[in-house]
């Protein structure tokens, strides 16, 4: 499971990339997620999400149950350090890609917004430009509508540069999770490695144990 959510978190990241830069795999995923958001697509996205949060709300409520027989039982065995270490990991895994899905979904809203603007300020150019070449008969009224557009084209301008500056800071988030992701990879790493050491421990106390029985047995046999 740990290797599927890896592979979902670094989807996600290749997606939310391909949405920052202007590139022709951009308006592929921006189709792709505007043909996944009609009909049934929201039903299904909103029933995986809420899949993964109850499986997160699982192993958090697991690790609860380990540090509560922890607290009783006054030590935490090896067992239970690793059931932890390993729902501790799985739970941050689905957090951050729950957050990274949230991330595409409104990226991919300002995108589109950002792109109505820009064909509406287009087409507010274009109607100025023809009454600017065209003669009006009333040169107050001509004089009152550039006014109007001119304030549009300001008002527009503003939300424009409002976008730009939520793509930017939606882009350093974007960053920040992927060093998060990277510094989560090295911290599973950190916990197999200590998993593959508590095995080797493991084995070992159970081949003392095996020696320290088969010499009791022996010293019965002689003493009887």
């Amino acid at each position: 499971m740990i290797q599927l959510l890896y592979s979902v978190i670094f989807g996600e990241m290749v997606l939310i990339l391909s949405m920052l830069f202007k590139t022709p795999l951009r308006k592929l995923v921006i189709v792709s997620l505007d043909r996944i958001k009609r009909g049934q697509g929201p039903v299904m996205v909103k029933t995986v999400g809420i899949t993964v949060f109850v499986v997160l709300m699982s192993s958090v409520y697991s690790m609860v149950k380990i540090q509560q027989r922890t607290v009783e039982a006054g030590l935490l065995n090896p067992t239970d350090q690793v059931l932890m270490s390993k729902h501790m990991l799985e739970a941050s895994l689905m957090g951050f890609m729950l957050f990274l899905s949230l991330m595409i979904d409104r990226l991919h809203h300002y995108i589109r917004e950002l792109r109505l603007l820009r064909k509406t300020m287009e087409a507010t150019k274009k109607q100025n430009r023809g009454i600017e070449d065209g003669k009006s008969i009333n040169p107050a009224a001509e004089e009152i509508k550039t006014k109007n557009l001119g304030n549009e084209i300001a008002t527009l301008k503003t939300k424009i540069k409002k976008l730009e500056s939520d793509c930017e800071t939606k882009a350093k988030e974007a960053k920040t999770a992927e060093t998060e992701a990277e510094a989560l990879k090295k911290q599973s790493e950190g916990f197999l490695l200590e998993y593959d050491r508590l095995l080797a421990e493991n084995q070992d106390l159970r081949t003392q144990l095996q020696s320290i029985e088969q010499g009791l047995q022996s010293d019965g046999k002689k003493i009887m």
